[in-house]
């Protein structure tokens, strides 16, 4: 199998954690932003990492989407499994899709926006005192290329200080509900390794490189830790 992928993507570290807990062998491909429709526009239809290439007889040629990628190794290989049993399994996606479409793009906003040198709005003075430690902004070091890279992503995005507070406020409720899931149980769904995990493991793990989280959600970044452990992939930077 083949991934075609952006190295930094918490989408694509999304689907190499599921590769890896389902010790599937497979080689990456790294595409370079912009330049990349060119590569899997023809073979997906749309525009965005990653994309699966399972390379076999009998399989799709190409696959894109996260969720539709983690879909597709259930069939190709069911254990170990990564979707509960019913009523589990409607559960299970339906915190996948929450933290996909509303938590990752969360986490893009405010990661991007300390990338580009911006400080957090002060919604994480609000947060419970049990998940509270001293706050501090984040540090970056970043080349002239890459901070070039940076703006053109908050462009691309609408990265603004009105939409990343708006998005530091959505990663507080999010993150009041897993420290209610995970400090009960090790899994957010029933009693084993779901999409729901790798999901929120891979979605959220941007923000290790935003000091005001790393200070203030340890339990969070040990959980993430954890689930890369199980699944057999490097610990993203800032872990």
């Amino acid at each position: 199998m083949r991934l075609l992928q952006f190295s930094t993507s918490h989408y694509c570290r999304k689907v190499r954690l599921a590769l890896g807990y389902k010790k599937i062998l497979y080689e990456v491909e790294n595409l370079t932003p912009g330049l990349h429709i060119l590569r899997i526009k023809p073979l997906t239809g749309l525009t965005t990492t990653p994309v699966l290439l399972p390379q076999e007889a009998g399989q799709p040629e190409a696959i894109g989407d996260s969720s539709q990628i983690l879909r597709f190794l259930e069939t190709y290989r069911p254990e170990p499994p990564l979707i509960p049993p019913p009523p589990l399994a409607t559960e299970a996606a339906m915190l996948e899709d929450w933290l996909d479409e509303s938590i990752g793009t969360a986490t893009r906003f405010v990661y991007y926006h300390g990338r580009a040198g911006g400080s957090e709005t002060g919604f994480l003075h609000k947060m419970p005192d049990r998940m509270r430690s001293v706050s501090q902004k984040p540090s970056f070091s970043t080349s002239p290329f890459s901070q070039l890279v940076i703006q053109v992503v908050r462009r691309q995005y609408g990265i603004t200080p009105a939409s990343v507070a708006l998005a530091e406020q959505r990663l507080g409720l999010a993150l009041d509900v897993l420290w209610e899931r995970w400090h009960s149980n090790p899994f957010l769904v029933g009693n084993s390794l779901s999409v729901a995990d790798i999901a929120a493991a891979a979605l959220l793990s941007p923000l290790s490189l935003v000091g005001s989280y790393r200070q203030d959600y340890p339990w969070l970044f040990d959980r993430i830790s954890e689930v890369h452990s199980l699944c057999n992939e490097p610990l993203p930077p800032g872990l």
